[in-house]
């Protein structure tokens, strides 16, 4: 699967750029939310994705970069996120279970996500409340950053722990070369961004990271 970042799209003109990926081949539309305290960047927030829902023909693929996620998980389904996936460092690691509860009791997909320095065995008592992993091959915040090679090495045990259908999606400095990688380890959802908004051909560039 391949989820395009809109963090990489013009932001004057959200509703053009998520069409022309939907109409070139994106299976999720990824939304990066920051809260300039969990990340120092600040981006989008609910009613951005409220308005996104309007539009978007495909499934919401919201990723919470921010802290205490559980106060706004609620209200992030409510404006019509289909996946909301939070991070491993920025709650109680005896509330995960109960965040991934509350997320598919609202009828979304529950992710997870780790940080470059947080180790893949952290998360392991919990991949089986989840039903996504996203792993972070940059640091979170800002797009357009170089692949952490070190980073996608993690897939394997994350994959070899979790659930048959469990989803491994991979986030940052994806492109051509680097998704080939990913999905060499296990991973089966990419995360683009700058790779196929600044692509000459967006729909070339989304089927490459199929190939």
């Amino acid at each position: 699967m391949v989820s395009p970042s809109i963090l990489s799209a013009d932001f004057a003109n959200l509703e053009r750029d998520i069409k022309l990926v939907e109409d070139n081949g994106a299976d999720w539309i990824h939304v990066d939310v920051m809260d300039g305290h969990f990340v120092p960047n600040i981006t989008i927030g609910i009613p951005v994705v409220k308005a996104l829902k309007r539009f978007a023909r495909k499934p919401l693929d919201v990723h919470l970069m921010i802290d205490n996620p559980e106060k706004y998980i609620e209200d992030f389904a409510k404006a019509g996120a289909d996946i909301i996936t939070f991070h491993y460092e920025a709650v109680k690691p005896e509330n995960i279970e109960e965040i991934c509860k509350k997320i598919q009791s609202l009828g979304c997909k529950a992710g997870i996500s780790i940080k470059p320095k947080t180790n893949q065995n952290d998360i392991i008592p919990y991949l089986p409340f989840v039903d996504m992993v996203l792993v972070m091959t940059v640091e979170p915040g800002f797009g357009g950053q170089e692949f952490m090679h070190y980073c996608a090495q993690k897939i394997p045990t994350i994959q070899q722990n979790g659930k048959e259908d469990l989803i491994i999606q991979v986030d940052g400095g994806i492109n051509d070369v680097t998704s080939k990688v990913c999905v060499s380890l296990g991973a089966t959802s990419l995360v683009a961004g700058s790779y196929i908004y600044k692509s000459k051909d967006v729909k070339k560039a989304i089927e490459s990271l199929r190939a």
